[in-house]
């Protein structure tokens, strides 16, 4: 397994990469560095773990939408319902993270 020295929001970081693998990592640290660039420059996060962890819902959503079955239609939100509740999910978030700051 190689190392690999990549950059995501201006801070270097040493990741491990097996053989073959380059490419691929390259890829993933690209999408990290964007969509938390987009967080922190939209300015409503500041700490760097809450962009973090943003970031990495906001990519694990998309790869779960995208790899999802879809055997059965999706449930359909009531108007100004959306089928992801965010507003839960950054409270239970804040919860978790606890005294470290909240997301929002």
């Amino acid at each position: 397994m190689k190392q690999m020295e990549v950059t995501i929001m201006g801070q270097s970081y040493v990741l491990g990469c097996p053989d073959g693998g380059e490419a691929a990592l390259l890829d993933a640290v690209d999408q990290v560095d964007r969509e938390m660039s987009a967080i922190r420059d939209a300015g409503k996060v500041k700490a760097r773990e809450r962009i973090a962890v943003l970031a990495a819902l906001n990519l694990g959503y998309q790869l779960a939408t995208r790899q999802a079955p879809r055997s059965e239609p999706a449930p359909r939100a009531e108007a100004g319902e959306s089928a992801v509740d965010i507003d839960n999910l950054v409270q239970r978030l804040d919860k978790v993270l606890g005294d470290d700051g909240r997301l929002l």
